[in-house]
């Protein structure tokens, strides 16, 4: 068989036959060239780049189904952080933007707070004017997140943490009576 016994993965529940599964350096190899794993060995940058947008993207646009498929949130915390740079050309920032926009208006799902840092990267006229409409939506979603991604863009010296985050709702919450807190 050529394959050390050590090298094949365990059997699958249901007790599937030896000579039927492949060895699992077969199985990694397949994996490091699909979605989502494929993006572990590439980075976002350089020829992996389209794929990581895209991958982002499906999450973005797609949330239920990304889950079902492909869930991967350490995944997704690493391609925003590495796309999280100021040297893009004009594609890839509108794309980012563009992500910015679609995350700020939805419920906040793990690791959405990332996207931050992408705001600080791509930070221009277009981005603040887009979460400036988001932020006088009436989407409560979209307000307390705009309004905070448009805070950190005025305080780049502030990290971009849990603890900040919680903070901030708190103080918002003071800021606008009535407002009601999205995040219970």
């Amino acid at each position: 068989m050529g394959a050390k016994r050590e090298n094949w993965p365990p059997p699958p529940a249901g007790g599937q036959a030896v000579e039927d599964r492949r060895p699992a350096f077969q199985v990694y190899d397949v994996r490091s060239r699909s979605l989502p794993d494929g993006l572990w060995e590439e980075g976002a940058l350089g020829p992996g780049l389209p794929y990581a947008l895209l991958f982002l993207e499906w999450e973005a646009r797609f949330p239920r189904e990304w889950t079902e498929h492909a869930k991967a949130w350490s995944t997704k915390q690493r391609l925003i952080r590495s796309l999280a740079v100021a040297d893009h050309d004009q594609p890839t920032r509108a794309k980012l933007t563009d992500l910015v926009e679609i995350v700020v208006q939805r419920a906040h799902r793990c690791k959405d707070r990332e996207y931050a840092r992408v705001a600080r990267a791509v930070d221009g006229e277009d981005l603040r004017h887009r979460l400036g409409t988001a932020a006088a939506s009436a989407n409560p979603w979209a307000r307390l997140h705009a309004d905070y991604v448009l805070w950190l863009l005025d305080r780049p010296e502030v990290p971009i943490t849990q603890h900040v985050w919680r903070t901030w709702v708190s103080e918002a919450s003071g800021r606008q009576p009535g407002s009601a807190d999205p995040c219970g």
